[in-house]
């Protein structure tokens, strides 16, 4: 997993508001992406992942294993701010280039594979129609040689409220 300090600076400035973001507010951003990547680990769910799966359905050649990490519904260390958002909106701002983990845009490339993982009481259903969408609305940025490239994980147990979240994305 790919984390670079300029994209946790950027969103701690940009996202957070943050004027003068410290070490502990870039690692409350790793500690609350890293909770997301590792709940299928943790907490049972539908539609649900581990590491393995996480591995063999990412990764389509192993020289290419870095994952791209994105984080939606970010909050600063300390806050107990909580905003519902739905289906659709968690995931707009899950593929958009400010929530990424890393200095990188994913729109200047293609994405070979990607996972989601949703927390909270999300419908599975509504869940599967949004990443379909995505698929169909930008296929342009996904290869096409790989089908059914998107994986998604759904658990129904939420962040603690310091950091609440409800999406991850995993582009590989």
């Amino acid at each position: 997993i790919v984390l670079d300090n300029e994209a946790l600076y950027d969103i701690c400035f940009h996202t957070l508001k943050l004027s003068d973001p410290s070490f502990g507010d870039l690692n409350h951003l790793i500690l609350a992406t890293m909770s997301g990547v590792t709940c299928c680990l943790c907490f049972p769910g539908q539609l649900n992942s581990d590491h393995r799966k996480l591995a063999v359905n990412l990764i389509p050649f192993p020289r290419l294993h870095f994952f791209m990490v994105g984080f939606v519904l970010l909050t600063s260390r300390g806050s107990q701010q909580y905003s519902a958002f739905s289906v659709p909106e968690l995931t707009q701002q899950m593929w958009d280039a400010k929530n990424m983990m890393c200095a990188a845009d994913p729109r200047h490339g293609r994405y070979l594979t990607a996972s989601t993982v949703f927390r909270g009481k999300l419908s599975t259903k509504e869940v599967d129609e949004q990443m379909m969408n995505i698929q169909n609305k930008n296929s342009s940025y996904f290869v096409e040689w790989i089908p059914n490239n998107v994986k998604s994980s759904n658990f129904a147990i939420d962040q603690p409220s310091q950091w609440e979240d409800k999406g991850q994305f995993h582009p590989s």
